[in-house]
Order: structure tokens, then sequence, then C-alpha cells
């Protein structure tokens, strides 16, 4: 199992975040990469995006998968949660953050599309994204 973070630092965009708002990004990916298609005359969206989104099976609603019929894909596991950030100055503050997570029965497909996905969430959300192979990259303006 790996795990990616997209955390919504002070600098991001948005403070906090639910798991329907990351819904509605999917769906904007979703309705982004079909108009793509539509000008090079082709089903890019199917492609781009080969998932159906779920509701998690044990009723939590603190997270949700991405499920694939496509041979080439399988599941991807998103969820929304809250840390305790210790500042310089000894004060604390919550923190959101995305969590991606990659099962075990995910394919080398669904890394891909999940490090695209991460990447895309980062850069909307304007946040701090540690990749599945720990790296960091920052999307917010940096002092």
């Amino acid at each position: 199992m790996a795990n990616a973070y997209i955390k919504l630092v002070p600098a991001s965009t948005k403070q906090e975040m639910t798991l329907d708002e990351v819904k509605e990004l999917f769906f904007y990916y979703k309705e982004i990469t079909s108009k793509t298609g539509n000008q090079l005359s082709w089903e890019y969206s199917e492609v781009a995006f080969p998932y159906d989104l779920k509701a998690s099976n044990d009723g939590n609603p603190d997270w949700f998968y991405l499920k694939s019929d496509d041979s080439r894909y399988n599941l991807i596991l998103l969820g929304v949660g809250k840390e305790l950030i210790e500042e310089d100055d000894d004060s604390k503050r919550e923190q959101y953050y995305i969590q991606v997570t990659l099962p075990q029965a995910s394919t080398h497909g669904d890394k891909g599309k999940a490090n695209e996905f991460c990447k895309f969430l980062g850069k909307k959300l304007e946040g701090e994204l540690q990749l599945f192979n720990g790296r960091t990259m920052y999307y917010y303006k940096r002092k």
C-alpha cells in the first residue's frame, strides 16, 4: 500500500476540504478532459479518467474510491483528513489534507493516474503534494 498527500497549507486557496468538494474536483477534471477530447475529435475523457466514483463499502463518509473496468486500471482510494500542526511560535493549527492510497490491488496504470490526479489537485488547491515516493512538490507561493 502506498500513500500520497495533498496538504492544504496556509498559502493554499482553501484551508478546509470536504469529501464532496474532492468529488466535485474530480467531476471538474472529467469535464475539462472531455472538452480536450472534443477539440481533438477523440474520446479522450475515457482515457483521461477511466474510473467510476464509488462510495465506501463500510458507510464511512471520510473516503471513497475510484474503480475501473479497464484491464490496465483497477482501484484508487481517496480520503480527507486533518492533522494538528505545531508552528515555529509553538502555536497549533489544524491542517486539512487529501490522502490518495494505492492498495495492493492497484496496477502501474493506477499509480500513473494517481500521480496525475495528485498533481492536478495540488495545482488547483495551491497545496503541498507529498508524492508516493516521498518527494514533495510545492504548488503554493512561497515566501
